[in-house]
């Protein structure tokens, strides 16, 4: 007779084991690891908001956080992978999310800026004066009085990038400036120290125009081809100013001149936060006893300058 019992059932999805429901494989192996589920809806940015917390809460708008973003590292393509177009959009989210209640309340009161914009005036008018007089009066030590104001009043920083030896970059502007002058006389002192109020003033123009484009900018590249062409401007607008002190005092233009820009582009990097290593190493350059070292360092500095003051970190708030 024909065998009509029917087979068991196997084992499948539609008819699972008791095993399959165990979770255990077949043959009484160890149970199967159930497999790794990804995360469909986690929050990229939480993460970021927690490793940047500090800069979050202490920001005082979207700016300041996307140019301490940029500063990490962090760019555009970078904030695609956070869904975000670029760093400014990440840096709105990021701050629309931390708090600030007890940041603000905290806050002093801000100094009205006029005091402090005819105090740097002031300072600035300081070596010129100093220089012509002592000149004037026949003074010997009139060269390195010169060299001690003009190295004060264009290199010390209003904020300086963090790091040991802060005053390294100063003492190496002023051998630079100092041997300069020894090697070709105290006109050149007084040329760099009528170069001091346009550069000054060149100075505080630039800042005034690169923070203005930072508050209109939506990227940060779109930042970067709006403040090289300011920045360009701005040596160009000093260049001429310090050819101008330089012929008024009666010394060499390929001596002054690039002195002048070297000084200068020191003084501006430096106020920015810039680090030091870059601009040491072009005035210990500018040291070198051959006629061609000085304009080498200030084409340098000039290189790094438009690369490091296209950033939207060198023109955040201090």
């Amino acid at each position: 007779p024909r065998n009509t019992t029917p087979p068991a059932p196997s084992a499948s999805p539609g008819y699972p084991t008791p095993a399959g429901e165990a979770g255990i494989a077949p043959g009484g192996a160890e149970p199967a690891a159930p497999p790794a589920r990804r995360r469909a809806g986690g929050d990229p940015v939480k993460a970021l908001l927690h490793r940047h917390r500090e800069l979050c809460e202490r920001a005082v708008d979207p700016l300041e956080i996307a140019a301490g973003l940029e500063a990490h590292g962090i760019t555009d393509r970078t904030a695609a992978r956070f869904r975000h177009r670029d760093v400014f959009s990440l840096a709105e989210e990021l701050y629309a999310r931390s708090p600030h209640e007890e940041v603000t309340a905290a806050a002093p009161a801000p100094v009205p800026a006029g005091p402090a914009a005819f105090r740097g005036f002031g300072y600035a008018l300081l070596p010129a004066a100093l220089a012509c007089a002592a000149a004037a009066a026949g003074q010997a030590w009139a060269g390195a009085a010169a060299v001690v104001a003009v190295a004060t009043a264009l290199v010390w920083p209003g904020r300086a990038a963090g790091g040991r030896f802060p005053y390294v970059a100063h003492a190496l502007a002023a051998a630079v400036a100092g041997w300069a002058v020894y090697r070709h006389g105290a006109a050149l002192a007084v040329g760099l120290a009528l170069a001091v109020v346009p550069g000054h003033l060149v100075a505080v123009a630039f800042a005034a125009g690169a923070r203005s484009r930072l508050d209109g900018s939506r990227a940060l590249e779109d930042f970067a081809d709006r403040v090289r062409p300011l920045l360009l401007a701005a040596v160009a607008l000093f260049t001429g100013a310090a050819a101008a002190a330089a012929v008024l005092a009666g010394t060499p233009l390929p001596v002054a001149v690039p002195l002048a820009l070297l000084l200068f582009l020191t003084r501006l990097l430096l106020r920015h936060g810039a680090h030091r290593a870059p601009v040491g190493a072009a005035l210990a350059l500018a040291l070198v006893p051959v006629p061609a070292a000085l304009l080498a360092a200030a084409a340098g500095l000039l290189v790094h300058a438009v690369l490091a003051l296209a950033r939207a970190c060198a023109h955040a708030r201090p």
